[in-house]
C-alpha cells in the first residue's frame, strides 16, 4: 500500500509539472535548427527516470550524421542490485524482493 501512495503521488507531482511547463511556455518557435553534429562523435547523456537512470548513447559517422543510438533502460543497471539484495537470502524472499526492485523482464520500462 505505501507504495501505491508513493507512486500516486509521484503521478500528482508530475501531473502538476508538465502543466506549470505547459502555462510557462512562451511565444515563438517550435523549431530551430541545430548546429553542426561533430564527426565522429560519442554522445552519452542521462535522464531520470522512476526506476533510475536512462542512458542513450549516440554516435556520429565522418559525415556528422547518425551513425548509431541505443537507449538503456534503468533496469538494466538495477539488476545488479537484485542480486547483490538476496545475497545470503532464502529462495523464497525472492518474489518479494523482486516485486520490490519491479525489474523489466523485457527491457522496455521507459
Amino acid at each position: 500500500m505505501a507504495r501505491a501512495q508513493i507512486r500516486w503521488r509521484e503521478a500528482g507531482h508530475s501531473i502538476a509539472f508538465v502543466s506549470d511547463q505547459v502555462e510557462a511556455l512562451t511565444d515563438g518557435p517550435r523549431r530551430v535548427a541545430l548546429a553542426d553534429a561533430r564527426r565522429e562523435a560519442w554522445l552519452s547523456p542521462w535522464s531520470r527516470a522512476g526506476g533510475g537512470e536512462i542512458v542513450h548513447i549516440a554516435s556520429t559517422d565522418e559525415q556528422g550524421h547518425l551513425a548509431a543510438y541505443k537507449v538503456v533502460d534503468p533496469s538494466f543497471h538495477n539488476w545488479l542490485g537484485l542480486a547483490i539484495a538476496m545475497r545470503g537470502g532464502q529462495i523464497s524472499d525472492f518474489p518479494l524482493c523482486n516485486k520490490s526492485f519491479n525489474l523489466s523482464y523485457a527491457g522496455h520500462d521507459l
